[in-house]
């Protein structure tokens, strides 16, 4: 019996690896190389179209990275990617995007057991299958999705820009991690009151990118761009991503406002703009960040675009184990099941594996529990609610312990011990 897999991004190249290590054959379908989403500009698999951060890195201070160690303990391939391709970020983890996905690639392209199907799949197959298509599905598939489920709903994802590391005046930067934490894996590019009035109050003005009937909805908090949030109000970038608390340069100086960038690649040659995701029109990208004292001659590698993403009400359609009500054989991973980030993505991809190697080994379904990340999104995709919307890893979807600790770092590291405990014994439990 052969399973089939649509879509090789995070999700889909998860549980195509999952599956064939342990003896399945999978057939792993995708419409690369012969066409592209309007997101996606490499051959490989598993690519990160906005951001090169997978979160946070300490287990115990950072949901995602909590659900990062679940995953390492379980089995992951984007944890074992990741890890070869990281480079510095303070207190994150970031990867090289190039060999982060190349990796995944190979991995997938050598496996015997699965097989790699170029092009585009028009229908949800008949089971056991795993559609794991993204937040870019097309349209066909979404037609059938939609037949399937009952209706899908859209979002938008907006990326920030990179710039290269060279054009950035250093005159008007310094290397350095908030509070001195990590080892001054970010370059910072202050701003005094005047310059950063100033810039919000072109960002606000500028002009944007028209876009589709099909796409002005409602923005997912996560992915909002800088120019939307600067919009709530002249103080909220100085109170969010320009945060000036804990930075200070060589000379000890602090700042109005501070705008981070960050290493896109290994070699530190490229540059994205923390919290800058953005749908302003190109010209008005350059125009508008080259306000910033150290960025006056930056060179756009890319530019920030803002494209759809698309997703299914899933407590009406799903099970916590990511198959569908009425066709246990049927399953759905990644962004479209309603879990926001490349890390949740992956995870959703590893779960909907394990439940559907279990389910044709004749073996009973095993939820991991709501005290660990993994089953706490379980559990937000399958629990009724009615405004369903994407959802981060935090450690507000866990349960809390019986007794209340009021110190959150206290808090949150007995809620990470207890979620490693618990996925532990889940291993246990589905290697039986």
């Amino acid at each position: 019996m052969k399973i089939k897999i649509i879509g090789a991004g995070l999700a889909g190249c998860e549980a195509a690896y999952y599956l064939a290590e342990r003896g399945y054959k999978v057939e792993l379908s995708d419409i690369k190389p012969q066409n592209f989403t309007p997101a996606h500009k490499s051959e490989d698999f598993g690519e990160l179209v906005c951001s090169n951060s997978l979160k946070g890195s300490d287990p115990y201070s950072n949901a995602c990275g909590l659900l990062k160690e679940e995953m390492r303990i379980i089995g992951s391939l984007m944890m074992e990617a990741a890890d070869y391709a990281k480079i510095p970020a303070g207190g994150a983890l970031a990867v090289d995007r190039d060999k982060f996905s190349a990796f995944i690639t190979g991995k997938i392209k050598d496996h015997p057991d699965i097989e790699v199907v170029c092009g585009e799949t028009k229908s949800v197959p008949d089971g056991p299958c795993i559609v794991a298509t993204g937040p870019l599905t097309t349209d066909a598939l979404s037609a059938s999705i939609e037949d399937m489920t009952g209706g899908s709903l859209h979002f938008y994802d907006a990326s920030a820009p990179i710039v290269s590391r060279d054009s950035v005046d250093m005159d008007f930067a310094f290397f350095g991690d908030r509070y001195g934490k990590g080892g001054d894996d970010y370059l910072n590019c202050p701003m005094d009151k005047d310059t950063y009035e100033l810039f919000v109050k072109e960002l606000v003005s500028a002009q944007k990118t028209v876009l589709h009937d099909f796409e002005k909805r409602e923005i997912f908090e996560g992915c909002m761009p800088v120019e939307v949030m600067a919009a709530r109000g002249e103080d909220t970038l100085r109170y969010g991503p320009f945060k000036p608390v804990g930075l200070r340069d060589k000379d000890g100086n602090r700042f109005y406002a501070v705008l981070q960038l960050r290493k896109e690649n290994e070699h530190g040659t490229a540059y994205n703009l923390v919290g800058c995701q953005t749908n302003l029109k190109f010209g008005e990208q350059k125009r508008v960040f080259s306000l910033i004292p150290a960025l006056k001659n930056a060179e756009f590698l890319r530019y920030g675009v803002m494209h759809r993403n698309t997703f299914i009400n899933s407590p009406e359609v799903l099970n916590a184990d990511f198959s569908l009500k009425g066709d246990p054989l049927v399953f759905f991973a990644g962004q479209m099941t309603g879990v926001e980030g490349y890390v949740e993505s992956a995870a959703s991809g590893l779960l909907a594996a394990i439940h559907l190697g279990r389910r044709l080994a004749g073996k009973e379904v095993i939820i991991p529990p709501e005290t660990t990340v993994l089953g706490a999104l379980s559990a937000h995709i399958s629990r009724p609610t009615e405004d369903f919307q994407p959802m981060n890893a935090n450690f507000g979807i866990l349960k809390s312990s019986e007794t209340p600790i009021r110190d959150k770092k206290q808090r949150y590291a007995f809620v990470a011990q207890r979620a490693i405990d618990g996925i532990r014994q889940y291993k246990e439990l589905i290697c039986q």
